[in-house]
């Protein structure tokens, strides 16, 4: 099946302060994510980098939070990018910029799901949870609070209202293994599927992704990955700011991909966190490109033999 993809660049640094992850959609272009995908069959069209709005004035009272109007503005244009590109019938791909792309990629599907009176689900494959608000994070970091957001947490009042929060259930975090005391305490009040690497380990990569793949089916529902670096082992993939030992290896992350290729489920998608001033030669870049060919249909035996 061919697939309209676009690809947007969100060359954001702000969600956190450790310079870089802006030269994201660059690597990503340089890595080959078009030609990738065009060799598998579909259109690509790059709508280039989202540009930053005029900032409006912003406040928070958590001294901490840092950047924050910076970080409405990316919301506010991503949003519009996203739902504009899946009203017009395409597979949008934010090419990022660390997580904090997420307030606006995922609202921007939101939109468009409520738009089309059908259910958004959301596949975190992170190792963090980024359930603080802006007003519980300690650090101030802004890409640390995506999911908060989506499933309409207090503390952002002075971001756009999110246009329908998720249900917690439609939600499913994967590969989690870092999460600070204050948002475990608040996920336990949502009903968040959460597969962390305890429970990748016991069961296996397929068995609980398949059961949520199922969920989302049988609601019809859209679904939106949004798929951090980090997710990865830092072995696997080193280009990241936020690394966690115990990650997903190179194979399992695959799985994931063929798994959800198969399904025919996934109508968006994030990447992010890449930040190509860590990486060794570009080696995260061309693996994160290599994950997008086989989420689009690139088969394990299909995987070109390269050098790094």
């Amino acid at each position: 099946m061919t697939i309209s993809c676009t690809l947007i660049g969100a060359p954001i640094d702000s969600g956190q302060q450790r310079q870089g992850c802006l030269m994201g959609p660059a690597a990503y272009r340089v890595a080959g994510i078009g030609s990738a995908l065009t060799a598998l069959g579909h259109t690509v069209e790059d709508r280039g980098d989202v540009a930053l709005p005029a900032l409006r004035d912003a406040t928070s009272s958590n001294p901490a939070v840092h950047h924050l109007a910076e970080t409405i503005g990316w919301t506010e244009a991503l949003s519009a990018s996203v739902q504009t590109t899946l009203a017009d019938g395409r597979f949008p791909i934010v090419m990022g910029g660390d997580h904090s792309l997420a307030l606006g990629s995922v609202a921007g599907a939101a939109s468009h799901a409520r738009g089309a009176g059908r259910p958004l689900f959301l596949l975190w494959l992170d190792a963090h949870s980024d359930f603080h608000t802006p007003d519980t994070t300690v650090s101030g970091n802004l890409h640390g609070t995506p999911v908060a957001y989506i499933v309409g947490r207090d503390g952002f009042e002075a971001f756009p209202p999110f246009p329908a929060p998720l249900p917690p259930q439609n939600i499913c975090m994967f590969g989690i293994r870092s999460v600070d005391p204050a948002e475990h305490a608040a996920l336990l009040d949502h009903e968040i599927e959460i597969n962390d690497m305890r429970v990748l380990d016991e069961y296996g990569i397929a068995a609980p992704l398949r059961a949520f793949l199922d969920r989302v089916k049988s609601a019809n529902g859209m679904l939106h990955v949004s798929l951090d670096v980090d997710f990865l082992d830092p072995s696997v993939a080193p280009a990241v700011g936020t690394t966690v030992p115990g990650g997903a290896t190179f194979r399992e992350a695959h799985l994931v991909m063929e798994l959800l290729h198969e399904s025919r489920l996934v109508t968006s998608l994030d990447l992010v966190e890449l930040n190509p001033f860590l990486d060794e030669r570009g080696r995260t870049a061309k693996v994160m490109v290599d994950l997008v060919a086989s989420l689009m249909g690139r088969k394990v035996f299909d995987r070109p033999t390269r050098s790094f």
